[in-house]
């Protein structure tokens, strides 16, 4: 629990936040962001008070291999969804840098409309080696999101590969990007991220593009053709768009609608968003695991031990592991 000279701190931000007011709501993800214990326990506290008002956006993630064009994308899809009448939140991941944790953070120099709309809130964040393609605190962010109004909740990822499945659990629906190049793009990935999209987009499908983007639908169709969706009532869709000259994207925007619609129809809704909360328990308690363990001391010197006898080829790294655990067994 927050300490009592904070709780009408936390009480500001909550009802910024459910005002929609922009700058609470970034101050209140920074916090989230903040690896600082103070700073961790009031944002725990304002996301409790925030949980009860999310919950009824559209979470749409979007990922694909670099190059494809995510961003701009988001920004076409994002403008249509503002003509909507939607209130859209973009919540998107840069790599960091492996040596620096450096981030270019350049996403609202790519999307111009949605950094100046007021009815658009983009954040970006580092993903500082999260193996999810997705930074940390993505789902808390989303959360706070959701609270403030906006109903739509797009997530762009790094695009890493198979650790997509960090973001698949925390979406409606799992957007992959691919490019006019007949089944190139689709060949490098691993076949587990093919396998959890709920629709494919070819994007770029424009111009001397616009024949080969047809010709990699059909092979993209035959490819997947015996994919089993992850509702029966749903057949994936591959669709063609150009984010250059903003086509395509009314028969994206209607099949999203109507997935949504399937879902509350089917009282698919339900059941995924308590999968998905079960998911980010399960996350977080492992993530919690893991960082009291590589806290310990003792754990830490009998991992630099035992790694000097692995570097000797003394003993086996699974060897170690399994005395290393058996270390932390025997001492709780």
């Amino acid at each position: 629990m927050i300490a009592p000279a904070q709780e009408e701190l936390r009480k500001s931000y909550v009802k910024g936040i459910l005002q929609g007011d922009r700058l609470v709501l970034s101050k209140a993800i920074t916090l989230i962001e903040s690896t600082r214990q103070a700073d961790q326990d009031l944002a725990n506290e304002i996301l409790s008070a925030c949980l009860p008002h999310s919950g009824q956006s559209f979470r749409l993630g979007i990922t694909g291999v670099p190059g494809v064009g995510k961003s701009s994308f988001i920004e076409v899809l994002g403008k249509l969804l503002i003509q909507k009448g939607h209130q859209v939140a973009v919540l998107t991941v840069d790599p960091s840098s492996s040596k620096s944790g450096g981030s270019i953070l350049g996403d609202k120099t790519r999307m111009d409309f949605l950094s100046r709309s007021d009815r658009a809130y983009i954040r970006s964040s580092p993903s500082a080696g999260s193996l999810g393609g997705v930074a940390r605190k993505t789902r808390e962010a989303s959360i706070l999101c959701e609270a403030a109004g906006y109903n739509w909740v797009l997530i762009e990822t790094v695009g890493v590969g198979q650790s997509e499945v960090e973001v698949r659990n925390m979406v409606d629906f799992f957007l992959l990007l691919l490019l006019p190049n007949a089944g190139d793009d689709i060949q490098g990935m691993k076949k587990g991220i093919v396998e959890m999209a709920d629709g494919m987009a070819i994007n770029k499908a424009e111009g001397d593009q616009l024949a080969l983007a047809q010709k990699s639908q059909r092979f993209y169709r035959q490819g997947i053709h015996a994919q089993q969706s992850a509702f029966d009532q749903w057949e994936i869709p591959i669709l063609l768009c150009s984010a250059l000259e903003e086509t395509g994207f009314e028969e994206i925007y209607e099949t999203l609608c109507r997935f949504e619609a399937l879902l509350k129809s089917t009282q698919e809704w339900e059941s995924q968003r308590t999968q998905q909360l079960n998911f980010w328990l399960d996350h977080t308690l492992e993530e919690g695991l893991k960082h009291l363990f590589f806290q310990d001391k003792r754990i830490m010197e009998k991992l630099i031990y035992y790694k000097s006898q692995i570097m000797e080829n003394k003993i086996s790294p699974i060897y170690a592991a399994r005395e290393i655990l058996k270390f932390w067994e025997e001492k709780r």
